[in-house]
C-alpha cells in the first residue's frame, strides 16, 4: 500500500508539523508610541478647548456663531408713544412707525418700497398682524390731527388699496383675517363705538356688529373661525365672539364669574388661537392671563407672579396650546412654559438668565421657542428650545453686538432682529455660521 493520506481542507493539508505564533509582551517602543499618541491627544483638547474659550463666546467658533448678513439704517428720532410695527410676509420684512411704512427684501436688505401718508400725515395705528399679505394701518390728514383715516396696504408692494374715514376707537381697534378687515369705530352723538368688517382687497363694507345691549367694543381680533372683542358693558368688562359672517353675535362672557372684571382694567388681547387674554386690574383684582374656549368657555389662568419662577415680563408668546413668558425675580431670570388648558407649568430653563444679562425678543413657531440673552459685557446668544420638552437645541453666539431688540423672526435659516425707537436700526438680519 502506498503512503496514506492525511486529512485535507478545501484542499489543503493539515498534517505534518505544526506551526506556531508567539505573541511577546510589548516593547518599549511601543509603549512610547502609545504615551506619545495619548500625549498629543491631551495637547489637542486643551488647544481646543482653550480656542473655545476665546472664540466661542466672541462668535467665532464654526457651528455656533450667528453673523451679520444686513442691516438696514437708522430710523430718525420718533415721538414717544408713537406707533411700531414689524411683519414678515414672504420675503418681504416691514416696519411700520408714524413718518410711514417701509418693505425691504429680506435676503439683502434693499428697500423695496415706501408708503407714506398723504399730506404730511403721520401713522398713527397699525393692526398686529398680516392676512394674505395685507394689514391696516390709520393715519392723520395733519401733522397731529385725529386719527380718523383708515388704509389697507399690500405688504408685497406698499401699494394702498382702499381707505376710508373711520375714527378710531383707541388702541387695538385694527385687525384682520379671513379677508376681512375689522375696525372699532370711536362713537359719536348718542351713539357709542361699533365694530365694522370691511372686504379687505377692496374695503367693501361687509357688516356692523350686533354688539349686546349696553356694550361697546374697545379691542378687536379675528380667530380662525370668529371675531372676538372686548367689550365693556356698564361698569365690567366682557368677552364676545361674533360670526366672521354677518356679524352676528355666537357668545358673550364674563372675565371673571365670581368677581367681574372693572371696566376701568387694563384688557389686550394676547393671542386668539387658543384665546388668551392679559388682564391688569391693579392691586385690587386679577393680575395675568386668561385663556378662553371657542366658545367663550373660561379656561387657564396663568398669574404673572408666583414664588416658582418670579415676574412675568410683559414679552409673552404663544404657540398651540402652550404660553411662553420670560420671567425676572431674584439674580437670575426663566424661559418658562405654561399649558394653557390648565395653567400648568411645563418646563422652565434658568441658564437663559443672570443678573449681567437681559433677555429679550421672545419668539415661538412651529414648536420652537428662541431667545436673545444680550450683556455689554459678555456679548449676546441666541437659544433655541424645543417648545414641548424644553430642551435646547441651540446656543450660538452672536460676533456683532445685538443690542436692543423688540423681537425675533425666523426667517429661513436666517434671524430678523427686530427694533423701536429713534436712532436705532430696525432690522438687523443673522445667519448661521
Amino acid at each position: 500500500m502506498g503512503d496514506r493520506l492525511s486529512p485535507t481542507l478545501c484542499g489543503v493539508r493539515t498534517s505534518g508539523p505544526r506551526v506556531g505564533i508567539r505573541v511577546g509582551r510589548m516593547g518599549g517602543g511601543s509603549r512610547d508610541v502609545v504615551r506619545g499618541v495619548t500625549a498629543i491627544g491631551v495637547v489637542i483638547a486643551v488647544v481646543l478647548g482653550v480656542a473655545w474659550a476665546f472664540l466661542g463666546p466672541s462668535g467665532y467658533w464654526p457651528g455656533a456663531a450667528m453673523v451679520s448678513a444686513w442691516e438696514a439704517r437708522s430710523d430718525s428720532e420718533a415721538p414717544e408713544g408713537s406707533v411700531h410695527r414689524a411683519w414678515l410676509v414672504g420675503d418681504t420684512v416691514v416696519r411700520a412707525r408714524y413718518d410711514g411704512v417701509v418693505g425691504f427684501d429680506a435676503g439683502s436688505g434693499k428697500e423695496v418700497w415706501e408708503f407714506v401718508p398723504p399730506r404730511r400725515g403721520d401713522v398713527c395705528a397699525a393692526g398686529e398682524a398680516a392676512d394674505g399679505g395685507r394689514v391696516l394701518v390709520a393715519y392723520t390728514l395733519t401733522v397731529g390731527g385725529r386719527c380718523d383715516v383708515v388704509a389697507a396696504i399690500d405688504l408685497g408692494d406698499g401699494r394702498e388699496l382702499w381707505h376710508a374715514a373711520l375714527p378710531l376707537a383707541g388702541d387695538g381697534a385694527l385687525a384682520v383675517g379671513g379677508g376681512l378687515g375689522v375696525v372699532v369705530v370711536a362713537g359719536g352723538g348718542n351713539e357709542g363705538p361699533s365694530l365694522r368688517a370691511f372686504d379687505l382687497r377692496t374695503g367693501a363694507a361687509r357688516w356692523t356688529a350686533a354688539v349686546p345691549k349696553g356694550c361697546a367694543p374697545g379691542r378687536a381680533a379675528v380667530a380662525p373661525e370668529q371675531v372676538v372683542a372686548v367689550l365693556a358693558c356698564g361698569g365690567e368688562v366682557k368677552l364676545a365672539g361674533f360670526s366672521p359672517r354677518d356679524g352676528r353675535a355666537r357668545w358673550t362672557t364674563p372675565l371673571d364669574a365670581r368677581n367681574g372684571v372693572a371696566a376701568d382694567a387694563s384688557v389686550s388681547i394676547t393671542a386668539t388661537d387658543p384665546i388668551v387674554l392679559r388682564v391688569d386690574e391693579g392691586d385690587r383684582g386679577i393680575d395675568g392671563f386668561l385663556a378662553f374656549g371657542s366658545d367663550g368657555r373660561p379656561g387657564a389662568r396663568i398669574r404673572t407672579t408666583d414664588d416658582g419662577y418670579g415676574t412675568i415680563s410683559p414679552e409673552v408668546a404663544v404657540d398651540g396650546n402652550r404660553l411662553f413668558a420670560l420671567t425676572n425675580g431674584g439674580p437670575w431670570g426663566r424661559l418658562v412654559a405654561f399649558d394653557l388648558t390648565s395653567g400648568d407649568e411645563l418646563w422652565q430653563d434658568d441658564g437663559i438668565g443672570g443678573a449681567a444679562y437681559v433677555v429679550q425678543g421672545l419668539h415661538a413657531e412651529d414648536g420652537r421657542v428662541m431667545a436673545m440673552k444680550g450683556s455689554a459685557r459678555y456679548g449676546d446668544h441666541l437659544y433655541v428650545f424645543d417648545a414641548a420638552t424644553g430642551d435646547e437645541e441651540e446656543d450660538r453666539a452672536f460676533r456683532d453686538k445685538a443690542g436692543s431688540v423688540d423681537e425675533l423672526l425666523p426667517y429661513k435659516d436666517r434671524i430678523i432682529a427686530v427694533r423701536s425707537g429713534g436712532n436705532t436700526k430696525p432690522f438687523s438680519v443673522y445667519e448661521r455660521w
